[in-house]
């Protein structure tokens, strides 16, 4: 009787993952009750996707304790990081379902399928940046991933939006299935799915086993497909500019977090060990980066295309401070995720706000005098670009400035100066945009768009990256404390 006792199914303690659980459930409900809907009450499924997510916020922020929470058999955990990343996944998606809306109305695309597969998202970046077992990572990697690729799909009368689809589920599939490869060797040589179990492992005398070279260089290689590090970053211009602009600016800003939460979890956590080798190539991940991504993007007209080489150069930051393999570059990196993500959704807001039925506003040529059409656009854009150049005193030089440092204390001086070098580089594009709207004629007379809503957000957007620039002590000490012990 003890033995059948012992064997008897545990039930883990659902707490903790809470949020997952009330996401999952409001995206079901929304999925039926959209079937019912008639098209002129869209904005119900409109509504309630906004509320899921307020929902969401208020339950992780009310869950939230210091100590790591482990659930699941081990494979989830609710820790300092991982709710401070969820909260602003939340907040971005919001945003990004706001700037949407008129957008989706005027081309038909105002329907259920672009919220409920936005949420399916939400929940698989969640999973991702909660995941303690290779098994967890995975399933909510794929989980995201499915989602994006239906929804570069939703514009189904444009040949452009397919063929962008297709490149991302042939190359996405092929990058997991590499990642998945990798994977299967670790657990192979740890017997373990657990990533703290993996992390004991791979620190003893299995780190020895040269089959860990080859399954690190797999892990890579699937991490950098999914990053859009160079050279894994042939599908990244392509899809930026062939998606709907309002699945664009999904795709380039709250993935992106998801994105530094699966190379925490999978190589600060489970691979600590085998730094010696993917710092190495972290490295040359980086500088080709940083390279492709701000000399590349210089030649671009279209500024989608323009961004998209931006967030190539960003990934090869942002793997700066996860190649020093200290608390202090992680929590840099985290830094700088969040306020990429915060820096390309106020870009992307702003061509979502000047668009218009027939009208997509992502050449250059479209913000030409801007300054005279909507001064205070034109100073949103300006204080965007300076931001992303990194110029002080906005948001972005001081997440510039923090990825550095920890990369000069980590004794990697030479690898500091490339990424100045190639700022200053990158630097060139971003100007050119301010250039544009206070140097040149309008080409049009056009009014433009009313916004309501969305221009009142990307105000906000704006305003929030130049006050948190002067002031960035708060968030810096937020990302600080994602990766404090006990944390």
């Amino acid at each position: 009787m003890e033995a059948v006792a012992s064997m008897a199914f545990q039930v883990p303690d659902m707490t903790p993952a809470l949020p997952e659980i009330f996401v999952l459930t409001m995206a079901c409900i929304i999925l039926v009750v959209d079937v019912f809907l008639p098209e002129r009450r869209r904005a119900l499924t409109y509504l309630l996707s906004l509320a899921t997510l307020a929902g969401a916020g208020i339950l992780t922020l009310a869950l939230h304790e210091a100590e790591p929470r482990v659930t699941f058999g081990g494979s989830f955990v609710a820790d300092t990081m991982a709710d401070v990343l969820k909260v602003f996944i939340y907040l971005v998606v919001a945003t990004v379902f706001v700037y949407s809306r008129r957008y989706l109305a005027e081309r038909g695309l105002f329907r259920g399928e672009f919220f409920t597969l936005g949420l399916f998202a939400v929940l698989g970046m969640m999973v991702m940046v909660s995941a303690r077992s290779l098994l967890t990572l995975y399933l909510g990697l794929e989980l995201l991933s499915l989602s994006l690729y239906a929804m570069v799909a939703l514009q189904r009368d444009s040949a452009r939006a397919a063929e962008a689809a297709m490149k991302y589920f042939v190359l996405g599939a092929l990058a997991s299935g590499i990642l998945l490869y990798g994977m299967s060797v670790l657990y192979g040589v740890a017997g373990t799915l657990d990533l703290a179990e993996l992390g004991a492992q791979l620190s003893g005398p299995a780190a020895r086993d040269p089959a860990l070279v080859y399954a690190t260089v797999f892990v890579l290689v699937g991490l950098g497909f999914k990053l859009g590090a160079v050279p894994f970053h042939m599908w990244v211009p392509d899809i930026y500019h062939g998606s709907a602009t309002a699945v664009t600016v999904f795709i380039g800003t709250a993935p992106k977090m998801a994105g530094f939460a699966l190379l925490i979890r999978l190589l600060a956590e489970g691979m600590q060990g085998l730094h010696v080798h993917w710092g190495q190539l972290l490295i040359v991940l980086a500088v080709l980066s940083m390279a492709v991504g701000n000399v590349v993007a210089i030649a671009q007209r279209n500024l989608k295309r323009m961004l998209a080489y931006s967030a190539i150069a960003h990934a090869g930051y942002l793997l700066l401070g996860i190649v020093t393999g200290s608390a202090e570059g992680y929590a840099a990196s985290m830094f700088y995720v969040i306020v990429y993500a915060i820096m390309s959704l106020g870009a992307f807001g702003m061509i979502l706000l000047l668009s218009r039925q027939g009208f997509e506003a992502d050449h250059l040529e479209d913000f030409k005098g801007l300054n005279e059409r909507s001064p205070w656009l034109a100073f949103i854009m300006a204080v965007l670009m300076f931001s992303m150049a990194g110029i002080p005193p906005f948001l972005g030089f001081w997440a510039k400035f923090t990825v550095l440092q920890a990369v000069v204390r980590a004794e990697l001086v030479w690898l500091a100066v490339v990424g100045v070098v190639f700022a200053i580089v990158g630097a060139y594009y971003y100007l050119r945009v301010v250039k544009l709207m206070y140097f040149d004629r309008p080409q049009g007379s056009a009014p433009l768009p009313a916004g309501g809503e969305a221009r009142f957000l990307v105000s906000v957007n704006g305003l929030a990256v130049l006050l948190l620039g002067i002031y960035p002590t708060g968030l810096m000490a937020l990302c600080a404390g994602s990766f404090a012990a006990g944390g």
